[in-house]
């Protein structure tokens, strides 16, 4: 299978390149008006050429897919988004209710997420992308998120712009609160 895939990525490559980049690289030999228009001195490819290059775009797609076997014919398995393989539970566990503090949060660099307690047992979360310039926000304090590169603020009730720059809210994630357990679905 891996030679068959290797065949065909040196086939396409080949005509791709000595087809359809030598005719994108003809220039016009006919002579320019006196008058020049920018519409005389572009290329217009010709439904054929078009046509190839689609044709390789689809057949790249298709070597594209060749690589997925572990060289004995068994294609490697992954386990699907959203689901721990190890219990079977939805979304990956991001931290216990007692982590998180009331009327504070926490911030999760590795997943972009922000998990806040606003009244004890109401758990939020929301993007840890800032949506002014989308540096990560560095600390949740005094009821807000709060964002080191230009000074904006976000509620942690609604993720709601609290104070400018931003003028966009965070968004929110869907969380789970499964016992103690908090996880990103």
């Amino acid at each position: 299978m891996y030679e068959t895939c290797v065949f065909l990525h040196s086939v396409l490559i080949y005509f791709f390149f000595a087809d359809f980049s030598a005719k994108m690289l003809l220039l016009r030999s006919e002579r320019l008006p006196g008058r020049f228009r920018s519409d005389d001195m572009t290329y217009r490819p010709t439904r054929r050429t078009i046509l190839i290059a689609t044709g390789a775009t689809g057949a790249t797609a298709l070597v594209a897919g060749c690589g997925g076997s572990d060289g004995n014919g068994d294609s490697t398995s992954t386990t699907s988004p959203g689901q721990d393989g190890q219990t079977g539970q939805e979304g990956k566990e991001l931290a216990t209710t007692s982590e998180i503090p009331v009327g504070g949060g926490t911030i999760f660099k590795a997943d972009e997420v922000v998990v806040t307690q606003p009244e004890q047992g109401e758990f939020k979360a929301f993007s840890a992308i800032c949506t002014h310039q989308q540096c990560t926000v560095a600390t949740v304090a005094d009821g807000t998120i709060n964002c080191p590169c230009h000074g904006s603020k976000f509620n942690i009730t609604d993720g709601s712009v609290a104070h400018p720059p931003a003028t966009r809210p965070l968004p929110e994630k869907k969380i789970t609160v499964d016992g103690n357990s908090i996880r990103l679905v």
